[in-house]
Formats: C-alpha cells, structure tokens, sequence
C-alpha cells in the first residue's frame, strides 16, 4: 500500500427508505479547516484526473457505479488499484505527490464525491498532469 494512502470502509445503513453512510468526519482530517468538496461523474470508459497535488490532500467516494481507482507515488513509483463504488462502499484518502485517475469501468454513469484540502485557485492550481510511466493511456 502507498504511504499515506488509506481506505475507510464505509458502514451503509439500509432501509425502506434508502441508504446512509458518512463518507468523511472532521477528525479524520490532518488539517480541518475546509477545503472544497465537489461531486463529478464519468461516463462509461471515461477516465478523471491524471494528476498529482505537491500540497493538497484529496478523498475520493463514488456514490453510484463503479470505478477502478489508479494510485502512482511519484517517489517509489509504487502503484496501487482500488474498486470504489456501489460494490465497495469506502473512502480513499490521497495524499500529496500521488498520482491517480480514476476510470468508469462499468456501463453506468459513476457519481464521485470528492474534498480536497484546498479551495482550486487558478492563479496557484496545484495540478500537476503527469502519465507516469505510461501506466493509463491518454484517452480523448
């Protein structure tokens, strides 16, 4: 596993009603002051982010479909994979320097929920696209 990378599985309770889990909790957070949290998707076969953060901390859940999670630490070069989604309820933690796309493997939209620890700035973006060691194909 990569260092500082860490994956939280995620309680889902059930009910007639639907489903609830906590996907992050302030304590869980090295630094709590609030960041940006946004939400993406993907189309099937589509692939997101492609790019490391030298100083932001980003966790990634996907809420609906699924998604194979793509993890390169740019100091090792170590790589990790992670299933996220409707059949692996959990939270990934990302740290700085790591590299990571995640891909919609499935032939349904996925829904990704995100926070980063800090707001995006366009003056200082701090989003550095790499393909390291041509590990995922450009896809456009």
């Amino acid at each position: 596993m990569i260092n500082g990378v860490t994956i939280k599985n995620l309680e889902v309770k059930k009910d007639e009603r639907g489903w609830f889990a906590e996907i992050l909790r302030s304590n869980e957070i090295d630094n709590p002051k609030f960041g940006q949290m946004y939400v993406t998707t993907a189309t099937p076969g589509q692939t997101k982010g492609k790019h490391y953060h030298t100083r932001k901390t980003e966790w990634f859940c996907v809420i609906k479909g699924n998604g194979l999670l793509t993890l390169i630490d740019n100091e090792s070069g170590e790589k990790q994979e992670i299933e996220l989604g409707e059949n692996n309820m959990v939270t990934v933690k990302i740290p700085p320097r790591v590299w990571h796309a995640i891909k919609n493997n499935q032939k349904d939209e996925m829904y990704l929920i995100a926070h980063i620890s800090e707001a995006y700035n366009p003056e200082d973006p701090d989003t550095i696209s790499k393909l390291v060691s041509n590990e995922i194909k450009e896809e456009r």
